[in-house]
C-alpha cells in the first residue's frame, strides 16, 4: 500500500492506494476516534457486489454502520435524494461526531460529500471509491456537489475527507465501459500535467484493460500524486488546479445535452477531442500532439465523435458552465502534451467549429 498526502495544513489527509486493502477500513475508521454513528452511502449495484464483505469488515472492527442506498449514477445528485439521505441520518441518530463513508463511484462521492459538508454544518467524510474514475479523480480534492437542471455540479461546497482508501480489488467487477471512464481522466492528467503518464497508458494498455493490479496501481498512484499536488497548491480551484478541467467544459455540456446518456468519461473524452482541436486552432497544440491524443483516446475504446447531439444545446450549456468568468468561457488546454494552460474567451466561432467537429448536428 502507498499513502499519498494531500497537504492542506489543518485539513491534510492521506490517499491510500493498494490491492486488497479494504480490510483496513475498520481500523482506520476507529483511528478517527469516531464516537457517533457511521453511515455508508452507496448505490445498489455496488452494494450487491461488495456490501456483505464491507459489512463484515466493519462489524469485525465493532462498527455497525447505517447503510443508505441511493440511485445509481447522476440520479443520486438531486435535492430530493439529498433530503432523503439527511432524513436517514437523523433517523440513525447521526450527530456532529458521526462519519459519512461514501462507497461507490464519483456520483455517490459527490452526494455523500455534500451531505457530510452540510449536515449539522459539517461532519467527517471518508471516501472508499469503487470505480477507476473516482479513484483517480473524484475522491480527491474535496469537491462535493449536486446537480441543477441547468448545469452539472452547480450546487456544492468544498469539504475535504478524513482519508481516502482505494483498493484495486474493487475494480474487478467493473464493466469495460466504466474502466474507459476512468481512463479518460487518466488521459486528461497526462495531457495537461505529465506526458510520462501518457507513455504509461500507451505502454501498459493491454495490462490496464485486463485490470492487472500492478499496472492499475502504477496508473492510479501516478494520477493521485498529480491531483494531490494540484489540490495542495490550489484547494479552491481558482488557479492552477483549473488545468484539471481539460475536456470538462465541453464534456459537462455534452453530458447535460444527452441527459447523462453519455457517461462522464465518454463525455470528457469527446470534450478532450474538441478542446484539443480548439488548442490547435488557436495556435497552441501541434497537429502531431493532437493526433497522438486522439489515438490514445480511441485506442481505449472511448469515443472521438458522436452524432445526434444538438450543437446549439451544447453551446448554450457551456455558456452556463460554472467555469465561465464574467460571461466569458474559460478553457484548460494543452499547449503541448504534458503541459497545460488556461485560455479565456477564445474566438467563439473557433469554439463552435471545434465542438461541431465532435458532436455533429
Amino acid at each position: 500500500m502507498q499513502s499519498i498526502d494531500v497537504d492542506l495544513e489543518g485539513r491534510s489527509y492521506a490517499v491510500h492506494v493498494g490491492t486488497g486493502i479494504l480490510p483496513q477500513l475498520g481500523a482506520k475508521l476507529n483511528g478517527l476516534g469516531a464516537m457517533g454513528a457511521v453511515a455508508v452511502v452507496t448505490a445498489p449495484p455496488v452494494w450487491a457486489h461488495h456490501g456483505s464483505r464491507l459489512d463484515a469488515i466493519l462489524r469485525g472492527s465493532g462498527i455497525y454502520a447505517k447503510i443508505i442506498e441511493v440511485p445509481d449514477g447522476e440520479k443520486a445528485k438531486s435535492l430530493e435524494v439529498y433530503s432523503n439521505v439527511v432524513d436517514d441520518l437523523l433517523a440513525s441518530g447521526a450527530d456532529r461526531s458521526s462519519v459519512v463513508v461514501s462507497f461507490g463511484g464519483g456520483c455517490v462521492g459527490d452526494l455523500a460529500g455534500f451531505v457530510a459538508a452540510t449536515y449539522m454544518r459539517g461532519i467527517r467524510l471518508v471516501h472508499v471509491p469503487t470505480t477507476l474514475l473516482a479513484q483517480v479523480d473524484a475522491s480527491i480534492g474535496g469537491k462535493t456537489a449536486i446537480n441543477h437542471p441547468r448545469a452539472k455540479n452547480l450546487v456544492g461546497v468544498f469539504h475535504q475527507p478524513s482519508f481516502v482508501l482505494s483498493d484495486m480489488d474493487l475494480l474487478k467487477t467493473l464493466p469495460v465501459r466504466e474502466i474507459g471512464c476512468g481512463v479518460a481522466e487518466l488521459i486528461k492528467y497526462g495531457a495537461v500535467l505529465d506526458c510520462g503518464l501518457l507513455d504509461l497508458l500507451e505502454g501498459e494498455m493491454p495490462a490496464l484493460l485486463r485490470l492487472e493490479a500492478a499496472s492499475l496501481e502504477r496508473a492510479v498512484t501516478s494520477a493521485v500524486k498529480l491531483k494531490a499536488e494540484m489540490v495542495s497548491r490550489d484547494e479552491l480551484d481558482r488557479g492552477t488546479r483549473m488545468l484539471l478541467n481539460f475536456g470538462h467544459t465541453v464534456g459537462h455540456a455534452i453530458e447535460a445535452a444527452t441527459s447523462h446518456g453519455c457517461s462522464h468519461g465518454e463525455a470528457v473524452a469527446l470534450g478532450m477531442v474538441a478542446e484539443a482541436r480548439l488548442s490547435k486552432c488557436v495556435g497552441l497544440l501541434s497537429e502531431e500532439d493532437e493526433k497522438r491524443l486522439r489515438h490514445i483516446i480511441a485506442a481505449y475504446g472511448l469515443p472521438i465523435g458522436a452524432s445526434g447531439i444538438p450543437l446549439e444545446a451544447v453551446i448554450s450549456l457551456m455558456e452556463n458552465d460554472k467555469k465561465a468568468t464574467a460571461g466569458a468561457l474559460r478553457f484548460a488546454l494543452p499547449r503541448r502534451l504534458g503541459e497545460g494552460t488556461l485560455v479565456t474567451a477564445p474566438p467563439m466561432d473557433v469554439v463552435r467549429s471545434s465542438v461541431k467537429e465532435v458532436v455533429g448536428n
